[in-house]
């Protein structure tokens, strides 16, 4: 995959296609195994997030660089802040930014008029290949 080329899709309840754009996306942009599976939960978790606890839409934008993968979640409605990202899961439900952040190697939200973005990163390399080749 070309360094810097981007793809763009829309945050639908359609949670499943989105997965399925991008484990192709990651797979394509040199991710496997573990770390391919969680880029795609954390961008599930993400979308959710937005559909379920934002504006109800959005969009994903995902771009590949000589250091890694990237994903701007982008909630129109602006209403994720930073103070989103460490709060605790409750039995109910929730806690899906919590997961986010352990499972990506960068996590941050900016605001802006346009509304919230979370943009998730994971690195990639060897040195980034965690509990590859190791038994489950």
């Amino acid at each position: 995959m070309i360094p810097g080329f981007r793809m763009q899709w829309p945050i639908t309840s359609e949670l499943a296609v989105l997965r399925q754009q991008v484990h192709a996306f990651g797979a394509g942009a040199g991710l496997s195994g573990q770390r391919l599976q969680d880029l795609v939960i954390a961008a599930h978790e993400a979308a959710s997030n937005v559909l379920n606890h934002g504006g109800g839409y959005g969009t994903l934008v995902a771009w590949r660089d000589a250091d890694g993968v990237s994903l701007d979640v982008i909630d129109a409605a602006g209403t994720l802040t930073e103070a989103h990202l460490d709060i605790e899961p409750d039995p109910h439900g929730g806690g899906g930014l919590l997961l986010v952040r352990a499972l990506c190697d960068e996590v941050r939200v900016e605001r802006d008029p346009g509304g919230a973005r979370l943009h998730l990163r994971m690195h990639t390399g060897p040195q980034h290949d965690r509990n590859e080749g190791q038994a489950a």
